[in-house]
């Protein structure tokens, strides 16, 4: 099994990347109008798909890599630059903006496009679910341990869905753009990492 603290730093990129609160208005959005039951429903259609979709990448990611012949590290700093410019998006509120703009085709059933997919599994959670595979070690163990905190951080975004009434109510306007930005500069911080240890990875750093 992977240390404590690499747990840790797993959950806390799971919750950074896929960012639930800033998912909160948004759903809200997309769900307009509807039932307390039918934004149930739509909500944990769009987990189950997107732990299906990041269940796949943590999975086979090593193989689809190998497939078309990129190394760990070329994609751990792939990866890492992908998380910055998430960051990046975060912190000046392309992020949130990008996604508003994805609400309006989409009001029938948005459970697949946009929820589960850009919105919750995105090209970051899916860099970060490879990543964090490839860190885990060898064996099953580490593997099954990251694909755990995956399922438990689409528990957590379920919840923050069906929470969002409320929480939309409480955090207002300003306290959402408040998390989102200090979620970006840790995102930041953990994507410089990821680039560290890609670069550490290729032997040109010890």
């Amino acid at each position: 099994m992977p240390e404590t603290a690499f747990l840790i730093t797993t959950f806390a990129t799971l919750f950074v990347v896929i960012d639930p609160p800033g998912l909160v208005p948004l759903f809200i959005a997309l769900t307009q109008g509807m039932d307390t039951a039918h934004r149930r429903r739509l909500a944990l259609r769009a987990c189950v798909i997107a732990f299906a979709i990041l269940l796949v990448f943590g999975i086979a990611g090593d193989t689809i890599l190998g497939f078309v012949g990129i190394s760990m590290p070329a994609f751990r700093i792939a990866g890492g630059i992908l998380l910055f410019l998430t960051a990046l998006d975060m912190l000046f509120e392309r992020r949130t903006q990008r996604r508003e703009g994805q609400k309006a085709e989409h009001d029938h059933d948005p459970s697949v496009f946009p929820l589960a997919t850009p919105l919750i599994a995105g090209p970051g959670a899916i860099a970060s679910v490879i990543l964090l595979v490839g860190q885990s070690g060898d064996g099953w163990g580490g593997m099954v341990a990251v694909l755990a905190l995956v399922a438990l951080m689409l528990v957590v975004t379920f919840l923050f869905l069906l929470a969002s009434p409320p929480l939309e109510r409480l955090l207002g306007r300003t306290g959402t753009v408040v998390i989102t930005r200090l979620l970006g500069m840790l995102l930041a911080a953990l994507s410089v990492q990821f680039v560290i240890d890609g670069v550490r990875g290729t032997g040109l750093i010890g």
